[in-house]
């Protein structure tokens, strides 16, 4: 089993958002940083735990926590012309990039902001948190998984 931590703006898609879909899942789609890409692709399995992170808002933090439903596929969205996400040069024979399917697992009593998280000492090499990571979709040590959860 892996931890991840995974980046959303709550204005475009919550935990709110995924815990009142049908089945309460969704299509992580849109990611469109190799980097993030490649923990997609190439580290996810069914499974696996992340942290729902909002970002780029008011307080910015941890919102709760998701499953990993299967593996990585294409993400269609790259190649349909009407989506935000679309990415000419996306090819249906080699695909550029990738989604997994999400289920919600639990929404935190309270935001464990990044300012907080920032206060722990025992958080200080996570990736979140390292000068200049802007990554959407990051890998969380197990140590790091435990410890935030004792946090909420």
């Amino acid at each position: 089993m892996q931890y991840w931590l995974m980046k959303s703006e709550p204005d475009e898609f919550s935990i709110h958002d995924l815990k009142n879909r049908p089945g309460k899942t969704e299509a992580w789609n849109g990611v469109r940083n190799y980097q993030a890409r490649n923990h997609i692709r190439d580290g996810m399995k069914a499974g696996d735990l992340a942290f729902f992170y909002h970002s780029s808002c008011e307080i910015p933090g941890i919102a709760g926590t998701m499953q990993i439903l299967d593996k990585a596929c294409p993400d269609p969205t790259a190649l349909d012309k009407l989506s935000k996400y679309f990415d000419p040069g996306s090819d249906p024979a080699n695909p550029r990039w990738y989604l997994v399917e999400v289920k919600f697992k639990k929404q935190f009593r309270r935001i464990i902001t990044l300012t907080e998280l920032r206060e722990h000492r025992t958080l200080q090499e996570m990736n979140l948190l390292k000068k200049g990571s802007r990554l959407s979709v990051m890998p969380v040590t197990k140590k790091q998984w435990d410890y935030i959860l004792g946090l909420e």
